[in-house]
């Protein structure tokens, strides 16, 4: 699947984005670090390569659990976009979680990003609820979710394992019946633009 607006592009990952994306990545340490996930020192999980990465990706979009994006602007990769732990049944929800390369932020990329996804996942995925957590120092990530719209629902204490320690974020969601014109056309009608603030680094993984 592939979406597409404005020189914004978003493709599935794959295994030929390796060197590409380990460039980005070095590139960005230091600006990406605050904002990365990162393992409890007791937990199980260890450092994965990009391969297996890839394929863990790959093997959850294939179970229908997550949907993982390169993305891209006028066709150079810029970063990357997940909807992860997505839950069906009676929920219908999913959480979305990016990053930019410092380069290519103040420019509207991860705002349109995110617009384009939450509009494929309240279509074709057919999900009702999209929620993103974001941590309250992260001020170019919520400038995002402020000009799309998202409504805040709740505080979370310690909610996610970020630059080595629980971190505590603020939590946002949409639903379909939030934007029944669809994400991308209430960006583009400008219904919450305000004065550019940088583009996110992270809001979580």
């Amino acid at each position: 699947m592939v979406l597409e607006s404005a020189g914004v592009r978003l493709r599935p990952i794959t295994q030929a984005d390796r060197h590409t994306w380990r460039r980005v990545r070095q590139a960005n340490s230091a600006w990406l670090g605050p904002w990365d996930a990162t393992a409890p020192s007791r937990s199980q999980a260890q450092p994965r390569s990009f391969a297996a990465m890839v394929r863990t990706m790959r093997r959850e979009a294939r179970a229908g659990r997550q949907l993982p994006f390169v993305v891209e602007l006028d066709g150079r990769f810029v970063g990357q976009l997940t909807v992860s732990n997505v839950l069906r049944g009676s929920a219908q929800l999913a959480s979305v979680g990016y990053w930019v390369d410092e380069a290519y932020a103040g420019r509207g990329v991860v705002t349109r990003a995110v617009a384009l996804v939450v509009d494929h996942c309240f279509g074709p995925v057919g999900l009702h609820r999209i929620e993103v957590a974001i941590r309250p120092e992260n001020a170019s990530s919520l400038r995002v979710v402020e000009k799309l719209g998202f409504a805040e629902v709740g505080y979370a204490r310690r909610y996610l394992h970020i630059d080595g320690e629980w971190r505590d974020h603020r939590l946002f969601a949409l639903t379909q019946e939030d934007v029944p014109e669809g994400l991308l056309v209430r960006l583009e009608q400008g219904v919450r633009e305000g004065p550019g603030a940088r583009d996110p680094q992270q809001s979580q993984e």
